[in-house]
């Protein structure tokens, strides 16, 4: 009985603990879960906020960027523009019966030197690319081989204006080719090439372009480089003039400085380069020879060999302002010319 009773006893507190401790842990295992259900919520809220301050921040910067930018533009705007040594001259102040908005103009016809327009002829300034026929005359008249291949170097880069090409250091081109781009597209780094390789040098070849000026009688020009870029090579429309009527002879030159356009390759690369004279594709007009230029310094200029009125008319305008004004200049002059020189009729 004793025994009965002993095992009675142990069975109710052994039911009592089981009562006690499962409430216990049901309420430790809730509030576990509980707390691992709460955990991710809080986990989104996290990276919730994360994005919300990203975005603010992203939206800050970009604030800050266009504020920046805006304030650049503004500086630049308040910028003074640079003027060119014929608005310091006060050249553009003068009036001409053509309203032209180069401040040099010079209109003569070849054949028989006859002046039929003059504007500031004598006036010595910057003259940009047009340096450029000189250096193809003297690149022309030393006969070197035009087959001859030559690479571009960190020699040929500009570093007097800053100016951009796509013919990079170690490309190769033949004289000819970097010739043409010389005189139809203008391309400097080509220009400066022919000058670093002719003999003896750079500083000869420079030399032997102001050499060329004197036989030519081109007493107001002189020329510090084979590009244009510095404002150092200088000259006169009358000089100018001089020098068209002479290039013009040549046909090589002819022909490069109207070609349209040219494709050259380099490496697995095709650079395609067009004229700088939008003039020369238009059917009104029949230009022998042409050359355009453009620096600060010097405006924008333009110079033509062309028949007009059934003359053989050389071009010449400098230090234009606006960069379609000296293609327009040259069309009011031609309209001029048709007009108060009318071509004799056909016998």
């Amino acid at each position: 009985m004793k025994n009965i009773r002993y095992s009675c006893l142990v069975i109710v507190l052994a039911l009592g603990l089981a009562g006690i401790s499962n409430p216990s842990f049901a309420r430790v295992q809730s509030e576990s879960v509980t707390k691992q259900a709460a955990k991710p919520k809080a986990k989104v809220k996290s990276k919730s906020k994360a994005k919300a301050k990203s975005k603010a921040k992203s939206k800050a910067k970009s604030k800050s960027i266009s504020s920046r930018k805006k304030s650049s533009m503004r500086a630049k705007a308040k910028l003074p523009k640079r003027q060119s040594f014929g608005e310091k001259a006060g050249l553009h102040s003068e009036a001409d019966e053509l309203s032209l908005r180069s401040s040099v103009a010079y209109v003569i016809d070849q054949d028989t030197q006859e002046v039929l327009f003059s504007k500031n002829d004598k006036a010595v300034l910057p003259i940009a690319s047009i340096t450029k026929l000189m250096t193809g005359v003297v690149i022309l008249e030393s006969n070197l081989s035009m087959d001859e291949p030559i690479a571009i170097t960190q020699d040929d880069i500009d570093t007097e204006k800053g100016s951009t090409s796509r013919l990079r250091p170690g490309t190769t081109l033949t004289r000819g080719e970097l010739l043409h781009l010389a005189l139809m597209s203008s391309e400097n780094r080509a220009a400066h090439a022919l000058g670093r390789t002719y003999p003896t040098g750079l500083s000869n070849f420079v030399s032997q372009m102001n050499m060329k000026a004197q036989q030519l009688g081109m007493k107001d020009t002189n020329y510090a480089e084979p590009t244009g870029l510095s404002s150092k090579n200088q000259s006169s429309a009358k000089d100018l003039a001089t020098l068209v009527a002479y290039a013009a002879n040549d046909p090589t030159m002819r022909e490069l400085t109207t070609s349209v356009g040219m494709s050259v390759e380099v490496g697995r690369r095709t650079l395609n380069y067009k004229s700088t004279n939008r003039l020369v594709t238009n059917p009104q007009w029949d230009i022998d020879l042409q050359k355009t230029g453009y620096i600060a310094e010097a405006g924008q200029c333009l110079v033509m060999q062309a028949k007009i009125a059934g003359r053989k008319l050389v071009m010449v305008f400098l230090d234009s302002a606006g960069k379609f004004s000296r293609t327009a200049d040259a069309e009011r002059v031609r309209r001029w010319v048709e007009l108060r020189y009318p071509a004799a009729p056909q016998t």
